[in-house]
C-alpha cells in the first residue's frame, strides 16, 4: 500500500506533473484551493503528509489562503506533516509556515527527485508517547499542577474537559488520563470531531444499522459501543454540530444511545474526555454550543499551558524529541550549545509544542551529530510573529474594551451618516463593517483563520461562511 499523499497548487501543470512524479512512491489526492483540500483530508485513510503552496484562490498572490489550510490540515489531522512548496519562498513566510506547524518549507521549482526524498525523510519521523506514564514531560509549575489533575480525575467516572492552545499537546493529556486510570485495559478511542463529514458524525459516534443511508451495506457499531468500559476522546468537540449536542447530551447523562436507522435502546458506560481550543463559554453565550452539554463536560477541567509559560521544559522537550527521532533514524543526536539553549527559552512558541517538534525533526536532519549554534537554532524560529493574537494575548480585557467602544462617540458618527447619505442602506453599512473586522482579524491572526475566527467570537464554519458572503457582495454584479 503505498502512503496516501495530498498535493495542492492551483496550477493544473503543476498539479498533474506532481502527480505523475510522485505517483510511483504515494497515493496521490490532489486540491486545487483551501476548502477541496480540506475535503480530502476527510477521505479515509488520512494523508500522511501534505505539499501544500501558499498562494491559492480566492488570494493567489498572497500567502494567506495556505497559512490558513496549514491550521485547517492540522485541526483535521495534528499527525499529517506538511511540506509547504511555494513560489513565494522568501524567509518570512518560510518562519511563519512552520511556526504554525509545517515540518519544511522547499521553494519552487523544486527537483522532483528532491521531493521525493524531503516526503519520504519527513513522513520517517514517527510520533511517539514521550516515556513517563501519565505522557507528559516537564518540571514547571503549570506541569506540576498539571500532572496533579491527571492523577486527582484518572479514576473518576465523570466527563473531563481538557482546553489549551492548538499545539499545546490535549490529546497526550486524555491518552494519560486513560492510562493512569483503572480502565487502561480496556478500549480507548479517541476521535477528532472536526475530521468527519458532519452528516457521518452521528452514525460514527452511535453506529448504523444496515441500509440506514446510502452505503451502508451492513451494520456497524460506533464509538460509544466500541469504547464501552473504556475511555472516548472526543477531540475538537465545539466542532460537534449542534443538532447532535442532544443526543451525546443524553449518552452522558444516562448511559443511552440508539444506532442509526434503530430503535432499540443500547447502553454504553464509556467514560467520555473531550478537547477543545476554543473557549466553550463564549461559545455557549453565542448559543453556537449547549450550556447544559458545556456544564455536563466540564465536571472535570484540566488546561493545558502553552509552552511560552512552562520555561526550562522546551529544553527538556526538544532534548526528548532530538533522541527519539536520532534513534528512528540512526543518526547522531544534535546537541544545543549553550547559547542556543538560552536562546531557545526566550522564544515564545506561537505553535507551541508541536512547533518545537518539527524544530526537532528539522535539526535531526540538517546537524546529526553536531554542535547547533544559536545563529543555526534561530532559523528555526519566526521572529516575525509577535502579534499579541499569537504571543502576549489580548491587549485588554473585555470590560476595557467595551469601556474604550462606549466612550467613543459612536452616535455621531450614526448622525453624520444618516444625514450626508439620503439613500444610505443599514445593511450594506453593516457588510462593510463586518468585512472590516474579518480583514482585520485575519491580519493579526497572519492567516491562521481558526485564531482568526477566536479573535471574531466566532467558530470556524461560521467565519467561513461570513467571508463566502463578503466575497460575493463584492463581486460585481
Amino acid at each position: 500500500m503505498r502512503p496516501p499523499l495530498l498535493i495542492v497548487d492551483d496550477d493544473p501543470l503543476i498539479i498533474d506533473s506532481l502527480s505523475y512524479l510522485l505517483g510511483r512512491d504515494f497515493d496521490v489526492r490532489t486540491a486545487t484551493n483551501r476548502s477541496d483540500a480540506v475535503d480530502a483530508m476527510l477521505i479515509s485513510p488520512t494523508p500522511v503528509a501534505a505539499l501544500i503552496d501558499l498562494g491559492l484562490p480566492p488570494s493567489p498572490h498572497m500567502p494567506n489562503e495556505g497559512f490558513a489550510l496549514i491550521s485547517d490540515i492540522l485541526a483535521h489531522s495534528p499527525n499529517t506533516r506538511i511540506i509547504v512548496l511555494s513560489g513565494q519562498s522568501d524567509e518570512a513566510n518560510a518562519r511563519h509556515a512552520r511556526a504554525l506547524g509545517a515540518t519544511e518549507f522547499a521553494a519552487k521549482p523544486a527537483n522532483p527527485d528532491y521531493l521525493r526524498q524531503l516526503i519520504t525523510r519527513v513522513v520517517s519521523f514517527k510520533d511517539v508517547a514521550p516515556l513517563p506514564d501519565d505522557g507528559q514531560i516537564g518540571t514547571s509549575l503549570p506541569m506540576q499542577r498539571l500532572k496533579l489533575q491527571l492523577r486527582q480525575f484518572a479514576d473518576s467516572p465523570f466527563p473531563v474537559l481538557i482546553e489549551g492552545e492548538s499545539g499545546t499537546g490535549k490529546e497526550l493529556v486524555a491518552a494519560g488520563l486513560h492510562r493512569s486510570s483503572k480502565r487502561h485495559n480496556a478500549p480507548y478511542l479517541p476521535l477528532n470531531c472536526a475530521a468527519i463529514a458532519p452528516n457521518l458524525v452521528e452514525a460514527t459516534l452511535f453506529g448504523h444499522s444496515k441500509g440506514a443511508f446510502t452505503g451502508a451495506t451492513t451494520a456497524h457499531a460506533g464509538y460509544f459501543e466500541e469504547a464501552s468500559e473504556g475511555s472516548l476522546f472526543l477531540d475538537e468537540i465545539g466542532e460537534l454540530p449542534l443538532d447532535l449536542q442532544p443526543k451525546l447530551l443524553r449518552v452522558l447523562e444516562n448511559g443511552e444511545f440508539q444506532r442509526v436507522g434503530e430503535t432499540a435502546v443500547r447502553k454504553s458506560s464509556a467514560r467520555i474526555i473531550a478537547a477543545t481550543n476554543r473557549d466553550l463559554r463564549s461559545e455557549v453565550k453565542a448559543g453556537r454550543f449547549r450550556a447544559d452539554l458545556f456544564h455536563r463536560l466540564s465536571v472535570f477541567s484540566i488546561s493545558v499551558p502553552p509552552l511560552r509559560e512552562r520555561g526550562d521544559d522546551s529544553v527538556l522537550l526538544l532534548n526528548h524529541f532530538l533522541e527519539t527521532y536520532s534513534r528512528q533514524t540512526s543518526t547522531g543526536i544534535p546537541r544545543l550549545t549553550a547559547e542556543a539553549a538560552a536562546r531557545l527559552l526566550c522564544y515564545s512558541f506561537p505553535g507551541n509544542v508541536r512547533e518545537l517538534r518539527n524544530i526537532a525533526i528539522r535539526l535531526c536532519a540538517k546537524h546529526p551529530d553536531r554542535t547547533v549554534a544559536i545563529d543555526e537554532l534561530e532559523t528555526e524560529f519566526d521572529l516575525d510573529l509577535t502579534s499579541a493574537a499569537f504571543v502576549a494575548g489580548p491587549a485588554s480585557s473585555l470590560p476595557e474594551r467595551k469601556q474604550r467602544i462606549a466612550a467613543e462617540p459612536l452616535i455621531d458618527i450614526a448622525l453624520r451618516e444618516l444625514r450626508s447619505h439620503p439613500e444610505f442602506v443599514l445593511e450594506v453599512h453593516l457588510r462593510e463593517i463586518e468585512a472590516a473586522f474579518i480583514q482585520a482579524a485575519q491580519q493579526l491572526a497572519e492567516g491562521n483563520l481558526a485564531q482568526a475566527a477566536r479573535l471574531l467570537g466566532l467558530n470556524r464554519t461560521t467565519l467561513y461562511n461570513r467571508m463566502d458572503v463578503v466575497a460575493r457582495n463584492r463581486k460585481p454584479s
